[in-house]
């Protein structure tokens, strides 16, 4: 079957394997990869016998080291900044590499119950046959705990607080109680958790001082420099392209160097050369909404131009990025198009596709 998208620990399956023949550094329990070797799988580079490692993350080593030393203690994981800096990525791919398998998720939402959290109830059983584990609806997060492997909760700070709470006892008592059965499930060796929280979203329910304490928090900038950004923009679309088999050709550099720094001085307010302030729209101007343009202009190349990228295909993705708001984003756009662009040489051809997009 032609899935969509596959899972890290699929997608990447012999990347992992040929890691693993290489590792000879000491495995926690239930641990796939040693920490040396996830590592390795999250940065990339070449191993001992020639093989070639893709970088899933492009940025700090350190901050991968801090990650995953974090995930060999007591404390949980959290994931912490803005959005668009692969949080989601790497908590999945953390999970693959440590425990083969990245799909015990927890999805974050206002409507995320303790049931999502915790454990279910099959109600027709519960009915027929009243509390027994055969009615007991297993959990991501229980599924984690008996067998020693890695739960990943999404947008956590999107939870209620009464919710949140309900991780308090699993992260320090390392135990899920079932009162109506009078067990308890007692996490295995190797279990642990891995959330994820931006700090952009409104109206998002903060983590009690209680909480907090039971995690470790790792924050993942955006790019420090463009060339770091140019680098993981041309890798997901790389990846993407690829998994969407979209009939185009490979994104020029030129294409995408003038998209991230787009992106870049709206971001920060200010020109690359640092002459001219600029204002900031209300929208992220995140790595990843660099990457859904792009994709974006790709899938117009293909289906409806020549299949080589250009501006025009471009520019009804970036508009789109960038005016989230009617009003004020399309100001702020539109005084960026004449100040800024309108005024270099060679980006006549963006200024003149960006402005015959009807806003």
């Amino acid at each position: 079957m032609n899935v969509l998208r596959q899972h890290a620990e699929q997608q990447f399956a012999h990347e992992i394997e040929e890691i693993s023949k290489q590792d000879t550094q000491k495995r926690p329990t239930n641990w796939n990869l040693s920490p040396q070797a996830v590592v390795s799988y999250l940065m990339g580079g070449k191993l001992k016998n020639g093989f070639e490692i893709s970088p899933k993350y492009i940025g700090s080593r350190r901050l991968m080291e801090i990650a995953v030393a974090t995930l060999t203690t007591d404390r949980a994981l959290l994931l912490y900044g803005l959005p668009g800096t692969a949080k989601s990525w790497v908590a999945e791919h953390l999970a693959a590499a440590i425990s083969g398998d990245s799909t015990l998720l927890i999805q974050g939402t206002a409507g995320t119950s303790e049931e999502s959290v915790r454990y279910g109830w099959n109600y027709a059983r519960l009915l027929a046959e009243g509390p027994s584990e055969n009615a007991l609806v297993v959990t991501p997060m229980m599924h984690a705990m008996k067998n020693g492997k890695i739960a990943r909760i999404e947008e956590l700070t999107r939870i209620t607080a009464d919710v949140q709470d309900t991780l308090i006892t699993i992260l320090s008592e390392k135990t899920l109680p079932v009162p109506e059965l009078n067990i308890e499930v007692q996490a295995v060796a190797g279990f642990n958790v891995i959330a994820t929280a931006n700090n952009r979203d409104k109206g998002v329910n903060e983590l009690s001082g209680a909480l907090k304490r039971r995690f470790n928090t790792v924050i993942l900038p955006v790019p420090d420099s463009m060339e770091e950004e140019i680098s993981i923009v041309q890798t997901r679309v790389s990846s993407l392209q690829k998994a969407l088999d979209l009939p185009a050709e490979a994104p020029a550099l030129r294409e995408i160097q003038r998209i991230v720094t787009i992106f870049r001085e709206l971001r920060a307010g200010i020109t690359a050369d640092g002459k001219t302030k600029i204002k900031t729209p209300t929208s992220t101007m995140s790595t990843a909404e660099a990457i859904s343009v792009v994709n974006s202009g790709l899938a117009l190349a293909a289906h409806f131009g020549d299949g080589r990228l250009n501006s025009q295909d471009l520019a009804a993705g970036l508009v789109g990025a960038i005016v989230k708001d009617p009003v004020q984003d399309k100001v702020v756009w539109n005084e960026y198009l004449e100040t800024v662009i309108k005024p270099r040489e060679d980006w006549k051809d963006v200024y003149r596709a960006c402005k015959d997009i009807v806003m």
